[in-house]
């Protein structure tokens, strides 16, 4: 399979794609903010909250592909760019999340590795229900109903577990990644205190910070997400490993642009470094050869992953109620 993506070119950079991509997402991001400072002191902001929560995220899909060196070959200007991109341009901090994401791909799904299945507040199994204490437990019992009105607050998790991560130490870029995001924060509330009355103001950002952490979570939560959950006991090399945690979502120009292209998740996740818009050509190769293995190929549509994906935390939790 390798051989065949290679031989197609799948893994060859897109200059020209990433050029025209990060160039509409700035132009929309500033486009964002010049219609803030003109509609001014108005209700109508609401709208450019919702507009800058979609250019946000957009920025945020142009990170992870950052991360996985998709956009460029080698570490520095991928550096570069996503410390731009997320650090000053959302708040987001690109050392800790670029590690976080790290460890995920590198073991998805599994309970001991993956901090994306931390029990932190929702809990992914039924061993971890059987330990969980405090809130995680409390939230556990109707968490599948809980789910999505909990990701308005994502956004903000992201910006405060970004700061934390800088307080460690082993940090890397500290005095750099801190440097950008307090220019970051400091601009962003200054420009919208600075705009509209308190009340607006407040406003403006539980819309803009929560439609921005429900779009994120709403993107990644297909992907693995009601996928079988990893422990210790299982011993599933490389190909399975990454296989059988994920779900495609079918794709079209939609959900292509509104996903980041991670829609194609079992493709992204067996080469992390294949350019966003070569996922799509690859889903054949891998889907032929994942048939001709007998390993199990999950695809569904948008909504189905989301059913899937929220009657598996029902159940979970369903040894409490």
């Amino acid at each position: 399979m390798a051989i065949k993506i290679t031989d197609a070119g799948l893994l060859d950079r897109r200059p020209v794609y990433y050029a025209v991509r990060l160039s509409l997402a700035v132009t929309a991001y500033l486009g964002g903010w010049a219609l803030f400072w003109w509609l001014g002191d108005s209700w109508w902001q609401l709208l450019v909250a919702t507009l800058l929560a979609v250019v946000f995220a957009q920025f945020g899909f142009v990170a992870h592909d950052l991360g996985h060196r998709q956009v460029f070959r080698t570490r520095r200007p991928s550096d570069v760019a996503g410390l731009l991109i997320g650090n000053l341009g959302i708040g987001l901090g690109w050392g800790w999340w670029n590690t976080k994401h790290n460890r995920h791909h590198a073991n998805p799904n599994h309970e001991d590795h993956d901090p994306d299945v931390s029990p932190s507040v929702i809990v992914w199994s039924e061993e971890q229900v059987a330990r969980s204490q405090g809130l995680p437990r409390f939230v556990a019992r109707w968490q599948g109903f809980l789910f999505f009105p909990l990701l308005t607050l994502e956004a903000w998790h992201l910006h405060v577990a970004s700061v934390k991560a800088l307080l460690k130490p082993s940090a890397r870029r500290r005095g750099l990644e801190a440097a950008l995001l307090a220019v970051h924060f400091a601009a962003y509330f200054g420009v919208v205190f600075a705009t509209l009355p308190l009340g607006k103001a407040l406003v403006f950002l539980v819309v803009h910070q929560g439609l921005f952490g429900i779009y994120l979570g709403s993107t990644f939560a297909p992907n693995h997400k009601g996928m079988p959950i990893l422990t210790k006991d299982d011993k599933l090399d490389f190909l399975r490993k990454q296989v059988l945690t994920s779900r495609n979502v079918r794709g079209n120009l939609f959900t292509d642009v509104a996903l980041g292209q991670l829609n194609y998740q079992i493709e992204h996740h067996l080469f992390p470094n294949m350019p966003a818009p070569n996922l799509r050509r690859a889903q054949p190769i891998v889907r032929q050869y994942c048939a001709d293995l007998g390993v199990s190929y999950l695809e569904t549509g948008l909504l189905s992953s989301y059913g899937q994906a929220l009657r598996h935390l029902h159940e979970v939790g369903a040894q409490l109620r």
